[in-house]
């Protein structure tokens, strides 16, 4: 029986058929992935050190570990080309963004992991504190970004990208590899 680590996780679906709506998808997880890392604090914070705390650690590592990545990529190369000259300041920011999320994501994911390994690693002293201030870190560097691409960049790309089923191609392919 497969349990979801908190109720209400779900992750929406999409095709790469459609690339960006898989895009649009991919925010959302975000959203939900970090919403999920709230519940987590929360959850942890009423001392609950259970396998609900680690199953939902993992999910969050999985997320931000192989999808994360990948749709950063995904931006780099098909997004941000076609725009770039126009929206020169925001692809400048965004991408500054993907490495200063990269490196906090670095931080974040040793406590997560950790849970996900024992749970009762978070009954250390000031363990959960930490893990909120580098959730927090995370989340907000993730704010702006994701409304800045929401916005702004997603819309002017749809318009300019030439064949959006080679990206969605090239995008599927680079998950299989």
């Amino acid at each position: 029986m497969s349990r979801l680590p908190f109720p209400g996780h779900q992750s929406p679906s999409a095709s790469f058929d459609a690339p960006f709506e898989m895009l649009d998808a991919c925010h959302e997880r975000v959203r939900r992935s970090l919403a999920l890392i709230d519940k987590l604090v929360e959850h942890l914070r009423a001392e609950r050190f259970d396998a609900q705390a680690q199953e939902a650690a993992r999910d969050v590592l999985r997320y931000f570990d192989l999808a994360a990545p990948l749709h950063h990529q995904d931006e780099e190369l098909h997004v941000f080309p076609p725009i770039e000259d126009a929206f020169a300041h925001q692809v400048r920011q965004l991408r500054e963004d993907h490495r200063a999320m990269s490196i906090a994501w670095s931080q974040l994911r040793v406590p997560l992991a950790a849970i996900a390994a024992d749970p009762n690693t978070a009954r250390e002293p000031g363990f959960v504190a930490g893990l909120q201030a580098a959730a927090a870190a995370h989340a907000q560097l993730y704010a702006q970004h994701l409304e800045t691409e929401d916005g702004i960049v997603f819309p002017a790309a749809r318009e300019s990208v030439q064949d959006p089923a080679a990206m969605g191609a090239e995008m599927a392919a680079r998950r299989r590899r």
